[in-house]
C-alpha cells in the first residue's frame, strides 16, 4: 500500500476530527448560550451562587476563552464535569461503554448473516429465494426500530414473561462468575434482537445490490468460458469484488457501535451510551452531550478511515485515485 495513500486518509481523519471538536463546542453554546441559567431557573439561588456554578463548569468569559480551555481540557483527556451527578464525563462514559459495545457489537456480529444471504439472493436474481430474502429485508429494514422494540417488549416480556422488562441484570441479583453473564445474556435477548433485524435488513439490500452489479463485468464471463463451475466462480470471483460497498457500510456500523442505540436502550432501559444520550438531552447536560457527541464523531471518524485502508488493500485500483 503507497505512503501517500495512507498519509492522504490519516491527514483527512484528522482534519475531519478537528472541524468535529470546532463545531461540537460553539454548537452547543449557540444552542443553549447559558445552560446554567435554563437549568436552574425557578429555583432559589443567588445570582452569586449562579456565577460560581458558572464559573465551575467553564462557562464564564467570552467564548473565545470558554473555547480556548476546552481545546486544553481535551488536550488532558479532561472532558469536564456533567451537570448531572457532578461527575467526570469520561467516569460516566466508561461506565456505559461496556453495555453499548457488549449490545450493539452482539448484535452487529450476528446480522451479520444478512451479507450472506444478500450475496445468494444476488447471484441467484429474479428466483423464489431472491424474492423472498429481498421482501423480507425490505421489511425489517422499514421498521422503526422504536417499534419493533416495544412490540418485542409487550409481547415477550409483559404478556408471555419470557424476558426481563429492562436493565443489564436484575437489581437484586447477587449472581457471579457464570451466572452473572448467563443472567445478563438473558437480559440482551430482547434488544439485540430488535437491533438485528433492523441492521440484518441493511446488511442484505447493500450485499445483493453489489453481487447484481458485480455480475455485469467482463471477468465473470471469462471465468465461465475458462470451464470453471458456477459455485467456483461466485466463491473465486463475485463475492470478492462485491465486497467493497459491503466492507464500507460493516465499518460503519462497528463505528456507531459507541454511540449506542439511544431508541432501543431507552425502551429497554439499558444503561449504555445510547440510555447517557437521551437522559442527557432531557436534561439537558452540556457537557455530557459535547463529551458523547464526541466520542461518537471520533468512532465514526476512525471506523471510515479503517474502511479507506482496507479498500486499497482490496482493490489496489483505489491507491491510484
Amino acid at each position: 500500500m503507497r505512503a501517500g495513500f495512507v498519509i492522504r486518509k490519516v491527514l483527512g481523519a484528522f482534519s475531519t476530527l478537528a472541524f468535529v471538536v470546532v463545531f461540537n463546542f460553539f454548537l452547543f453554546r449557540v444552542v443553549n448560550p447559558n445552560p446554567v441559567d435554563s437549568m436552574f431557573r425557578g429555583r432559589n439561588l443567588t445570582r452569586e451562587q449562579l456565577d460560581e456554578i458558572t464559573r465551575k463548569f467553564n462557562l464564564d468569559g467570552s467564548k473565545w476563552d470558554q473555547f480556548v480551555g476546552y481545546v486544553q481540557q481535551l488536550a488532558r483527556g479532561d472532558l469536564g464535569l456533567s451537570f448531572k451527578g457532578n461527575r467526570p464525563v469520561s467516569t460516566v462514559i466508561g461506565e456505559a461503554l461496556w453495555p453499548t459495545v457488549l449490545l450493539v457489537g452482539t448484535s452487529t456480529v450476528l446480522s451479520m448473516i444478512g451479507i450472506t444471504i444478500g450475496y445468494r439472493a444476488g447471484w441467484r436474481r429474479g428466483s423464489r429465494f431472491d424474492t423472498a430474502s429481498t421482501s423480507f429485508s425490505m421489511i425489517t429494514y422499514s421498521m422503526p426500530e422504536f417499534w419493533v422494540g416495544m412490540v418485542f417488549l409487550g409481547f415477550f416480556s409483559a404478556k408471555l414473561g419470557w424476558f426481563p422488562v429492562g436493565g443489564l441484570e436484575d437489581p437484586g441479583s447477587n449472581a457471579s462468575g457464570f451466572a452473572k453473564y448467563l443472567d445478563q445474556l438473558h437480559h440482551m435477548v430482547l434488544p439485540a434482537t430488535v437491533l438485528a433485524i433492523a441492521y440484518i435488513g441493511e446488511y442484505m439490500i447493500v450485499a445483493r445490490s453489489s453481487m447484481i452489479e458485480t455480475l455485469r463485468e467482463d471477468y465473470l464471463q471469462l471465468a465461465r468460458a475458462k470451464g470453471m463451475r458456477d459455485e467456483e466462480v461466485r466463491r473465486r470471483h463475485a463475492v470478492p469484488n462485491a465486497r467493497l460497498p459491503v466492507v464500507s457500510l460493516s465499518a460503519i456500523n462497528f463505528g456507531f457501535i459507541f454511540s449506542g442505540a439511544i431508541a432501543v436502550e431507552a425502551i429497554f432501559s439499558w444503561p449504555g451510551i445510547g440510555q447517557a444520550t437521551y437522559l442527557a438531552i432531557r436534561g439537558p447536560d452540556l457537557p455530557m452531550l459535547q463529551g458523547l457527541f464526541l466520542l461518537i464523531s471520533a468512532t465514526v471518524i476512525v471506523a471510515n478511515l479503517i474502511a479507506d485502508l482496507l479498500y486499497g488493500k482490496l482493490d489496489p485500483r483505489v491507491l491510484g485515485r
